[in-house]
Protein backbone atom coordinates (compact mmCIF):
# COMPACT_ATOMS: atom_id res chain seq x y z
CA UNK A 1 0.00 0.00 0.00
CA UNK A 2 1.28 3.86 -0.71
CA UNK A 3 1.85 6.14 2.04
CA UNK A 4 -1.43 8.25 0.70
CA UNK A 5 -3.53 4.97 1.40
CA UNK A 6 -7.22 5.53 1.30
CA UNK A 7 -6.83 9.32 0.27
CA UNK A 8 -5.14 8.68 -3.22
CA UNK A 9 -8.14 6.18 -4.14
CA UNK A 10 -10.84 8.59 -2.60
CA UNK A 11 -8.68 11.49 -4.73
CA UNK A 12 -8.63 9.47 -8.04
CA UNK A 13 -12.39 8.37 -7.99
CA UNK A 14 -13.04 12.43 -7.55
CA UNK A 15 -10.97 13.11 -10.63
CA UNK A 16 -12.65 9.89 -12.89
CA UNK A 17 -15.97 11.34 -11.42
CA UNK A 18 -14.85 14.74 -12.92
CA UNK A 19 -14.20 13.80 -16.29
CA UNK A 20 -16.90 11.30 -16.64
CA UNK A 21 -19.15 14.49 -15.84
CA UNK A 22 -17.41 16.92 -18.15
CA UNK A 23 -17.73 14.40 -21.21
CA UNK A 24 -21.24 14.11 -20.14
CA UNK A 25 -21.62 17.83 -20.28
CA UNK A 26 -19.61 17.76 -24.01
CA UNK A 27 -21.92 15.41 -25.70
CA UNK A 28 -25.26 16.40 -24.39
CA UNK A 29 -24.39 20.20 -25.53
CA UNK A 30 -26.28 21.25 -28.08
CA UNK A 31 -25.03 21.35 -31.41
CA UNK A 32 -26.06 24.84 -32.58
CA UNK A 33 -28.25 25.23 -35.53
CA UNK A 34 -27.70 21.57 -36.53
CA UNK A 35 -28.55 20.44 -33.70
CA UNK A 36 -32.08 18.38 -32.93
CA UNK A 37 -33.64 21.62 -30.73
CA UNK A 38 -33.32 23.22 -34.22
CA UNK A 39 -34.49 21.37 -37.21
CA UNK A 40 -33.93 23.39 -39.58
CA UNK A 41 -34.49 22.74 -43.32
CA UNK A 42 -32.35 20.78 -45.68
CA UNK A 43 -30.50 21.90 -48.81
CA UNK A 44 -28.92 20.02 -51.30
CA UNK A 45 -25.95 20.76 -53.52
CA UNK A 46 -23.39 19.05 -56.28
CA UNK A 47 -19.94 18.96 -56.32
CA UNK A 48 -18.09 17.57 -58.78
CA UNK A 49 -15.20 16.73 -56.06
CA UNK A 50 -16.02 16.88 -52.71
CA UNK A 51 -12.76 15.60 -50.78
CA UNK A 52 -12.62 16.29 -47.09
CA UNK A 53 -16.56 16.82 -46.57
CA UNK A 54 -19.02 13.89 -44.58
CA UNK A 55 -21.78 13.92 -42.58
CA UNK A 56 -21.11 16.30 -39.63
CA UNK A 57 -19.16 18.76 -41.22
CA UNK A 58 -19.72 22.58 -40.79
CA UNK A 59 -22.17 24.94 -42.96
CA UNK A 60 -21.11 28.20 -42.50
CA UNK A 61 -21.99 31.94 -43.86
CA UNK A 62 -19.69 34.54 -43.13
CA UNK A 63 -17.49 32.24 -40.77
CA UNK A 64 -20.29 31.48 -38.56
CA UNK A 65 -21.78 28.12 -38.20
CA UNK A 66 -25.36 28.06 -39.37
CA UNK A 67 -25.56 23.91 -40.19
CA UNK A 68 -24.24 20.51 -40.79
CA UNK A 69 -24.31 17.85 -43.72
CA UNK A 70 -26.73 15.35 -42.84
CA UNK A 71 -26.29 13.11 -45.35
CA UNK A 72 -23.68 12.45 -49.14
CA UNK A 73 -24.42 10.07 -51.56
CA UNK A 74 -23.29 9.67 -55.25
CA UNK A 75 -25.65 10.97 -58.23
CA UNK A 76 -26.01 9.10 -61.76
CA UNK A 77 -23.25 10.84 -63.35
CA UNK A 78 -20.89 10.04 -60.07
CA UNK A 79 -20.89 13.69 -58.48
CA UNK A 80 -20.83 14.18 -54.89
CA UNK A 81 -24.44 15.33 -53.37
CA UNK A 82 -24.08 16.64 -50.39
CA UNK A 83 -27.31 16.90 -48.01
CA UNK A 84 -26.85 20.51 -45.60
CA UNK A 85 -29.31 20.82 -42.98
CA UNK A 86 -29.67 24.72 -42.64
CA UNK A 87 -31.25 27.04 -39.18
CA UNK A 88 -34.75 27.82 -40.11
CA UNK A 89 -33.69 31.66 -39.34
CA UNK A 90 -30.74 31.68 -42.13
CA UNK A 91 -32.91 32.40 -45.73
CA UNK A 92 -30.60 31.53 -48.44
CA UNK A 93 -31.66 33.11 -52.27
CA UNK A 94 -31.91 31.05 -55.20
CA UNK A 95 -28.42 32.33 -56.65
CA UNK A 96 -26.39 31.32 -53.36
CA UNK A 97 -23.12 29.73 -54.09
CA UNK A 98 -21.73 26.86 -52.46
CA UNK A 99 -17.80 26.25 -51.47
CA UNK A 100 -15.38 24.15 -49.83
CA UNK A 101 -13.39 25.54 -48.15
CA UNK A 102 -10.54 24.48 -45.50
CA UNK A 103 -9.45 26.12 -42.18
CA UNK A 104 -6.05 27.10 -42.80
CA UNK A 105 -3.56 25.20 -44.68
CA UNK A 106 -4.39 21.84 -42.94
CA UNK A 107 -7.26 22.38 -41.39
CA UNK A 108 -10.80 20.91 -41.12
CA UNK A 109 -13.03 21.78 -44.31
CA UNK A 110 -16.41 22.77 -44.32
CA UNK A 111 -19.06 24.55 -46.42
CA UNK A 112 -18.64 28.26 -46.91
CA UNK A 113 -22.39 29.57 -48.22
CA UNK A 114 -21.96 32.22 -50.69
CA UNK A 115 -25.51 34.89 -50.74
CA UNK A 116 -26.43 36.16 -53.69
CA UNK A 117 -28.61 39.72 -54.70
CA UNK A 118 -31.75 37.73 -55.97
CA UNK A 119 -35.00 38.30 -54.08
CA UNK A 120 -35.91 34.87 -54.53
CA UNK A 121 -35.45 32.51 -51.24
CA UNK A 122 -34.72 29.05 -51.96
CA UNK A 123 -37.31 26.44 -50.56
CA UNK A 124 -36.62 23.75 -48.39
CA UNK A 125 -35.62 20.96 -50.78
CA UNK A 126 -34.39 22.71 -53.43
CA UNK A 127 -30.53 22.53 -54.92
CA UNK A 128 -27.82 24.95 -54.29
CA UNK A 129 -27.17 25.58 -58.04
CA UNK A 130 -23.72 27.45 -57.91
CA UNK A 131 -20.65 25.46 -56.08
CA UNK A 132 -16.96 25.07 -56.31
CA UNK A 133 -15.09 21.95 -55.22
CA UNK A 134 -12.56 21.11 -52.60
CA UNK A 135 -8.93 22.12 -53.39
CA UNK A 136 -6.84 19.41 -53.05
CA UNK A 137 -3.21 20.48 -51.90
CA UNK A 138 -1.07 18.05 -53.89
CA UNK A 139 -3.11 19.13 -57.30
CA UNK A 140 -2.17 22.76 -56.47
CA UNK A 141 1.43 21.90 -56.37
CA UNK A 142 1.37 19.73 -59.06
CA UNK A 143 -0.04 22.92 -61.03
CA UNK A 144 2.52 25.31 -59.31
CA UNK A 145 5.28 22.90 -60.71
CA UNK A 146 4.15 22.37 -63.85
CA UNK A 147 4.11 26.03 -64.72
CA UNK A 148 7.43 26.73 -62.87
CA UNK A 149 8.53 23.98 -65.62
CA UNK A 150 6.83 25.81 -68.68
CA UNK A 151 8.49 28.69 -67.54
CA UNK A 152 11.74 27.96 -67.74
CA UNK A 153 11.43 25.45 -71.07
CA UNK A 154 10.88 22.27 -69.30
CA UNK A 155 7.27 21.41 -69.81
CA UNK A 156 7.33 17.61 -70.64
CA UNK A 157 11.03 16.94 -70.29
CA UNK A 158 13.08 15.71 -67.44
CA UNK A 159 14.72 18.74 -65.25
CA UNK A 160 18.15 18.74 -65.65
CA UNK A 161 20.41 17.44 -62.83
CA UNK A 162 22.90 19.96 -60.48
CA UNK A 163 25.20 16.99 -59.47
CA UNK A 164 28.06 15.42 -61.76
Amino acid sequence: MTKGGDRDTIIGAIVVLVAVILLGLIYAKEDGPGGSTDAGYLLTARFHRADGIGVGSDVRLSGVSVGKVVEQHLDSDFRAVATLRVASNVMLTIDTAAAIYTDGLLGAKHIELKPGGDEIVLKPGQEIPYTQDAMVIEDLMDMIIQQAKAKRGFAGKPVPSVTN
